[in-house]
C-alpha cells in the first residue's frame, strides 16, 4: 500500500491518512522534523543525500529529516531517524524554536511540499554509522567551511536546509544571517 502520511487542514486540524505520493502532488500539510546533530567540538553532521532519492538526490542537507508515522509526535520522529538513518541513539533533544509552517513547491518534480515542521538539536560525540541505503555520506563541518561551501556552491544542498539555516533559533554560528553579518565585519567592504 506504500507510506501514508497524517494530513492536516490549513487550521491545524487533523484531515486523514493519505498516500504519500498524494500528499506531496497535491500539497496537503503533513508532518516532519529535522535534527542538527553536533560533534562536542562545535562541528555540525550533515548527510548527504542518498541518489535514490527522489528529490534532490546527492545534495547535502541537514543532519536528519524525517517525515512523521500515524500516531507518533516530533521527539519521537526525530529520535527514530537519528536512528535509522546514523546508527545514533539516546541522544538528547532540544527543540528549535516551535512548530512552524513551510511550503517548497517544486514543479521541476511534480511535488508541492507544505510541513508542518519540527527542527531539533543534539550533541553526540560516540560513531556515526549512516544507514547506505538511506545516505550517501555524513560530514562534520565547521560554522566557516560550511559558510564558505554554500557562498561557493549553494546548489550543492537542499532548499529546505538553507532555508532553516536561515530562519531558525538556536543555531549559533551556523545561522546564515549571523554567518554573513560575520562577513560584514571581516570585510567591510563586501
Amino acid at each position: 500500500m506504500g507510506e501514508r502520511f497524517e494530513t492536516f487542514d490549513d487550521n491545524g486540524l487533523p484531515a486523514g491518512l493519505v498516500p504519500r505520493e498524494q500528499v506531496h502532488a497535491t500539497g496537503l500539510w503533513h508532518r516532519s522534523a529535522h535534527v542538527f546533530l553536533f560533534h562536542p567540538d562545535g562541528a555540525l553532521y550533515i548527510q548527504q543525500r542518498s541518489p535514490g532519492k527522489d528529490l534532490y538526490p546527492g545534495r547535502w542537507d541537514f543532519s536528519v529529516g524525517e517525515h512523521l508515522q500515524p500516531g507518533e509526535d516530533y521527539v519521537a520522529a526525530a529520535a527514530r531517524g537519528l536512528q535509522e538513518e546514523l546508527g545514533v541513539t539516546a541522544v538528547p533533544l532540544e527543540p528549535l524554536g516551535g512548530v512552524r509552517r513551510y511550503r517548497n513547491d517544486m514543479p521541476e518534480f511534480g511535488v508541492a511540499d507544505h510541513e508542518l515542521q519540527q527542527a531539533f538539536r543534539g550533541t553526540h560525540a560516540g560513531a556515526v554509522r549512516p544507514d547506505a541505503a538511506e545516505v550517501a555520506a555524513v560530514r562534520a563541518i565547521t560554522a566557516t567551511a560550511l559558510r564558505d561551501w554554500i557562498a561557493r556552491e549553494p546548489g550543492a544542498f537542499t532548499p529546505w536546509f538553507l532555508h532553516e539555516l536561515g530562519t531558525l533559533p538556536g543555531l549559533g554560528s551556523f545561522a546564515l544571517a549571523r554567518l554573513a553579518h560575520s562577513d560584514r565585519h571581516r570585510n567591510p567592504t563586501a
